[in-house]
């Protein structure tokens, strides 16, 4: 990465460093004033970005992922992966990202091993994938590990889709949604969990899950026929691709602003970065995937898979924070799992 870029955020001798080389950030000193722990809890959830080659190149994509691109986790990252994840019992979850996930090499051993381990293991799944060469019985694959589908999916209508993600993808999203339906995903008593993604078009927060969530159901089965198990809906970061997005707009210091301005701290209390650890394509450990796109380390110590013994072995640490953390803390909160409070 261009350690130019105003994305960037590093770590020096403990201090939280920005953009601007100040070590006073005003989401850590925020959390110092509402008495927000800064630390982690027990990790429960490990979240595996196996690279950034992907088949859709989103507008609102934190990642940059696209076709392009070439970073991919190889086989033995993706071992040693496994081998920590036998030697914690505490991680019951394995989520699975990109990019797209699917196009690793490796991410059928990596569902395989961890199944075979008694994790659950979560993909985030594009939906467009499954029509990728080569991935034509992934449906079927996914279905037989009874790995949960988390799908991404902005809006109910075709419009709205396509502009976000791309012409056709919302067409494709829809095959892609009936045949995980046809297999019993998202069908209440088949234990199949099939999740949808919402973020925003633009620079505002979330509307109400509950309320989103509704229309969603309805659209979606009156006008498709499907069915799905709950909807998660995520605040974007500014970073990377959306950053760049809102600065052509003159939209991204309106953005930040909505963002500080709406701060929660009850919210703050269960961000991910307390039970979850991210992992890297390349093997470097993070305290979510946000903070690897910035190349932000665990806990601000540069640490990869090969310097632990177990993912249980991080608890406990403190989290390295940065003005983008923001983002997970507005309004009702953004994770992994959808809104907080």
């Amino acid at each position: 990465m261009d350690t130019s870029s105003p994305d960037r955020v590093q770590k020096a001798g403990g201090c939280r460093v920005g953009p601007d080389g100040g070590t006073d950030l005003p989401f850590f000193r925020r959390l110092v004033e509402e008495g927000v722990s800064r630390r982690r809890g027990r990790t429960e959830t490990v979240q595996i970005n196996l690279g950034r080659i992907c088949n859709q190149s989103c507008t609102h994509c934190h990642v940059n992922a696209g076709p392009k691109r070439a970073e991919s986790m190889e086989r033995d990252t993706a071992r040693r992966v496994t081998d920590l994840l036998e030697r914690s019992p505490g991680v019951g979850t394995v989520d699975l990202t990109g990019g797209a996930p699917e196009l690793n090499p490796w991410f059928r051993f990596l569902v395989s091993e961890s199944k075979r381990q008694g994790k659950q293991v979560i993909d985030r799944c594009n939906l467009t994938v499954f029509f990728e060469k080569g991935q034509e019985d992934l449906a079927p694959f996914l279905r037989e590990h009874e790995v949960e589908v988390v799908a991404s999916l902005p809006c109910y209508t075709q419009e709205n889709v396509d502009r976000q993600r791309g012409r056709g993808v919302f067409a494709k999203s829809v095959r892609a949604l009936r045949e995980l339906n046809r297999l019993g995903y998202g069908r209440e008593g088949t234990g199949l969990d099939l999740s949808l993604v919402y973020n925003p078009g633009g620079p505002g927060l979330p509307p109400s899950t509950e309320d989103l969530e509704e229309a969603y159901r309805t659209r979606l089965l009156e006008d498709h026929g499907i069915v799905f198990t709950r909807l998660l809906t995520l605040t974007n970061v500014p970073i990377h691709r959306f950053r760049a997005r809102l600065l052509r707009r003159g939209e991204l210091e309106e953005y930040r602003r909505l963002l500080r301005e709406s701060f929660n701290p009850v919210a703050a209390e269960g961000v991910m970065c307390r039970t979850l650890v991210s992992v890297g394509w390349d093997g470097m450990l993070y305290d979510c995937d946000f903070n690897q796109m910035l190349e932000l380390p665990l806990g601000g110590r540069p640490r990869t898979i090969h310097d632990v013994e177990s993912f249980d072995a991080i608890d406990g640490g403190e989290v390295a924070f940065g003005e983008h953390c923001f983002a997970c803390t507005a309004g009702a909160g953004s994770s992994c799992t959808g809104a907080i409070v």
